[in-house]
């Protein structure tokens, strides 16, 4: 299954005036249940006092986490990382266009080889370390790109069908991941290898996360890859399946779940 081409599609869509890409954002922060489980956990750091000065957004993307940290964190430099330069150029270009050049800035980077020192309050990193293979080698790398008592948010896949992966043969519903997801020992163990303490893991999409996620994000995305005539009627379909996506993803954030196909994961240096 190929994610990214569907990823392209839509943003080309809404990239053509500034006003539907920031609709496009903030459709995505309702929809996307991994974007309500990093706002709660922003949410938690600022009520804890946490004033940051300097985020990286490791895997920036198409910048959307980047805004909402814009919002969050008015006063907060805020610098997007990512390997394609494609991103990395168009994001540069957007936030240009809405004046945040002067606190928002997209830097072409490898994550492997991220040469930073003690430069960042935190660092984001949502839906990335599945996808690198050396991740051991990122975790050390944002270690050091970390102030002291910087933080380190994480959302990845869990080893509990995070990939909609259940058994030994099965392929990835997502085939560009190079691991179908961690186990909370094994993440734990890694980032504690690269100095962090101070470790937190819980588990997200629960059972209310995985229905919402099959019907919000796996059963579109399968039928887009079948017919493009699919996108037509897709406003119409989440028109009525979002009601019930809206109560679930409410559920699966207000809830500690004994396991999950999501990993949340906010450690220190």
């Amino acid at each position: 299954m190929q994610y990214d081409p569907i990823k392209r599609s839509l943003g080309n869509i809404f990239n053509s005036t500034p006003f539907l890409r920031i609709t496009f954002y903030r459709l995505l922060d309702l929809l996307m249940l991994r974007s309500w489980h990093i706002r709660r956990e922003l949410r938690i750091l600022k009520r804890k006092g946490f004033n940051p000065k300097h985020i990286a957004d490791a895997g920036s993307g198409f910048g959307q986490y980047v805004f909402y940290l814009s919002k969050k964190f008015p006063d907060t430099r805020i610098t997007g990382l990512d390997i394609k330069q494609e991103q990395v150029d168009d994001c540069n270009s957007f936030f240009s266009s809405i004046g945040q050049h002067d606190k928002v800035s997209f830097e072409y980077a490898d994550l492997t080889t991220l040469e930073v020192s003690e430069t960042y309050d935190l660092i984001l990193s949502v839906d990335v370390m599945e996808h690198i293979e050396d991740d051991r080698t990122v975790f050390k790398r944002f270690y050091t790109g970390l102030k002291p008592e910087g933080v380190l948010l994480i959302s990845t896949p869990s080893d509990q069908g995070g990939s909609d992966v259940h058994h030994e043969h099965e392929d990835s519903f997502i085939d560009e991941h190079v691991r179908e997801g961690y186990g909370v020992d094994e993440i734990d163990e890694k980032l504690r290898e690269a100095g962090f303490s101070d470790i937190h893991v819980r588990y997200s999409y629960g059972k209310p996360g995985r229905i919402s996620w099959k019907l919000s994000m796996k059963y579109p995305i399968l039928l887009a890859n079948a017919s493009k005539l699919f996108m037509l009627i897709l406003p119409l379909y989440y028109l009525v399946v979002y009601p019930i996506c809206f109560i679930l993803n409410l559920a699966d954030v207000r809830k500690e779940h004994p396991t999950g196909t999501g990993l949340i994961v906010r450690c220190k240096k």
